[in-house]
């Protein structure tokens, strides 16, 4: 599965651009400032209906418009098939798949699976479990079709259970939910659960390319006390969490500890095995669905260079062309990517002050 072709309009500095895109690796290199990022962030867009950049979506739009538009044609082995987004200023949203109207953007998601590599996905590894849940549930969501609404369940029930502790409910009002919880938790947590078992069995051998030298565990968590009944614990908790207004424990306090011995690995790793530990995750993320579903990821690396040496810029771009997939790649200096391949890229092209050139 690959894009063939991507049309955006009033996207950031992206007054207009039209571009025939490979199914193998494509360069994009400039200055900074130049445009090249909002190339890999309008794909990410289209995929996922918001922007990995910012979490107001207007931003995004070029102001000098009212709203942005986005177009892909995809390639795979079946049909091709077209997908379209346009978002206004206002916040609304129209999303088109082969000329049909499309409400969900979960259906975006589903049809177009990204891997996303920047410099702020060290968020992975240094902020809170949120990042690390939403690692894992991009894989749990394209790998077990109940784990969507499995999840949703779960969560409309906490906001149900969370207001009923604020408004300072008894315990015998709020059973009913918790049992309700406790049904959906368990589903979320078997399939996140089976979901990491199935990873791990590809990360490690990816690690061990990366980063030989180190025993790196990873683990997942569940969000509570493995060895109490989810529904017996919430019962015990219920004075806490009626002092707080929250529930404490549950799956949306689940997690992905990465570990060296007995430290986090923020703090056993310096900032480039960082690095090479977040772009392993997102391979093998990436070919677990291929193993899975026959289904390719698209990756976007954003600033691939940055804080890798030479030997390890060759790895992991040996690394990503071994997964098949199709690839988009920035870098400031096009020299960085193209001497540390052993073939030159698909197609390479040049971004200055959002006009984007095909290098022949």
């Amino acid at each position: 599965m690959s894009l063939s072709r991507l049309n955006i309009s009033g996207f950031r500095n992206i007054t207009e651009a039209k571009l025939a895109l490979s199914d193998g690796l494509n360069l994009i290199y400039g200055e900074n400032g130049s445009g090249k990022t909002s190339i890999l962030e309008a794909i990410f867009f289209l995929g996922m209906g918001r922007s990995f950049r910012s979490h107001l979506s207007q931003r995004v739009i070029n102001t000098e418009q009212d709203n942005l538009t986005l177009f892909a044609e995809k390639q795979d082995d079946v049909l091709p098939c077209k997908i379209g987004l346009r978002r206004f200023r206002n916040g609304d949203i129209d999303v088109k798949i082969n000329g049909d109207n499309i409400k969900r953007l979960s259906t975006l998601a589903e049809t177009l699976p990204i891997q996303v590599i920047t410099p702020e996905s060290f968020s992975l590894l240094f902020e809170g479990p949120k990042s690390r849940r939403q690692f894992i549930d991009w894989g749990a969501f394209h790998c077990d079709s109940t784990f969507h609404q499995a999840w949703a369940n779960t969560r409309r029930i906490l906001k149900q259970r969370n207001q009923l502790l604020r408004n300072q409910s008894s315990y015998s009002n709020i059973l009913f939910w918790d049992k309700e919880l406790v049904r959906y938790a368990e589903q979320v947590t078997d399939i996140r659960n089976q979901y990491v078992d199935s990873l791990n069995a590809l990360l490690k051998g990816i690690i061990g390319e990366f980063l030989p030298q180190v025993d790196i565990k990873v683990s997942f968590t569940r969000g509570w006390d493995s060895k109490t009944e989810y529904l017996q614990l919430l019962e015990n908790q219920y004075p806490r969490d009626l002092a707080s207004g929250y529930t404490s424990s549950g799956p949306h306090k689940a997690d992905l500890r990465l570990r060296v011995g007995n430290l986090p690995v923020q703090d056993a790793l310096s900032r480039g095995q960082l690095k090479l530990l977040v772009c392993a995750l997102r391979i093998a993320q990436g070919m677990l669905l291929k193993q899975q579903l026959n289904k390719h990821s698209i990756y976007l690396v954003d600033d691939l260079p940055s804080e890798l040496d030479a030997k390890h810029r060759q790895l992991l771009l040996k690394q990503l062309t071994a997964t098949g997939a199709q690839i988009f790649v920035t870098a400031i200096d096009p020299s960085a990517i193209v001497d540390s391949l052993s073939s030159p890229p698909n197609r390479t092209f040049h971004v200055e002050q959002g006009k984007i050139t095909v290098i022949e």
